[in-house]
């Protein structure tokens, strides 16, 4: 990337960082907020098939998007946004990427409204990085973007799920990554709203710790049956990026 290109693009406190897959990259801020592993896991958790139709909810700065049009043959990936500087960051972030543009479409919006926004029954797939945190769960960062990406509290766990459900067509999938401690309310949450999980995969920073990240996939009117993949280790015992992660992630 040319240093012009990149001067014409960038704000103050902007880098471009090297996504080290098909020659992506990605505008961001780290006074704000950086992706991290999560969004990659689920990058690669998700099955995105040839010519489907995907939407991000909380895209923030466009990772999700980014990585899947670099990774799949999916047709149109749309982030949805309420930030209007994380939007705005992520559209240049896909101008950026010209290869991949045109598969790329960024929405300023909420998530509550993703149904009236997008339609009934729109897309083949949800993708999902939702704020892990509500309101009995840990310190909210007095920062606001780092606030809203962590905590609830631009939307609930339960808008996530609802308007997945509802932007997804029959047999859609909806993946998500969350933390294992709010497992039992996304089971009970995306049955509610008829997505049967389908797949789940435990994250684990190393084989003797517990799980950091579940990766879940459900499926719109699914019949009911669960199959738990074999965990996902991030570290060896030398601190090192186990083989799957350098060989699937890129680490």
């Amino acid at each position: 990337m040319s240093s012009i290109k990149a001067n014409n693009i960038l704000l103050e406190g902007e880098r471009i960082d090297d996504l080290q897959i098909n020659n992506c990259h990605i505008i961001q801020n780290p006074e704000k907020f950086c992706f991290g592993m999560d969004a990659v896991l689920l990058s690669g958790f998700a099955k995105i098939k040839k010519g489907e139709s995907v939407l991000d909810m909380g895209t923030g700065t466009g990772i999700l998007p980014i990585l899947l049009a670099a990774k799949t043959e999916g047709k149109l990936f749309t982030g949805l946004e309420i930030q209007e500087e994380s939007a705005d960051m992520a559209r240049r972030s896909v101008l950026m990427n010209e290869h991949i543009s045109q598969r790329i479409n960024i929405v300023s919006g909420d998530i509550k409204e993703a149904s009236r926004i997008f339609g009934a029954a729109s897309y083949d797939a949800v993708v999902t990085n939702p704020p892990y945190m509500n309101e009995n769960h840990g310190i909210v960062n007095p920062d606001a973007p780092k606030a809203i990406a962590r905590h609830e509290i631009k939307c609930s766990l339960e808008d996530v799920v609802r308007e997945g459900s509802k932007v997804l067509k029959s047999s859609g999938r909806m993946y998500m990554v969350h933390r294992p401690f709010r497992l039992i309310d996304i089971i009970e949450l995306m049955i509610s709203y008829k997505l049967e999980p389908k797949r789940i995969r435990f994250v684990h920073a190393y084989k003797e710790k517990e799980p950091t990240m579940v990766l879940v996939e459900a499926v719109k009117g699914g019949k009911r049956r669960l199959s738990v993949e074999k965990p996902l280790i991030i570290y060896d015992e030398n601190g090192e990026y186990t083989q799957e992660i350098k060989r699937d992630y890129r680490f």
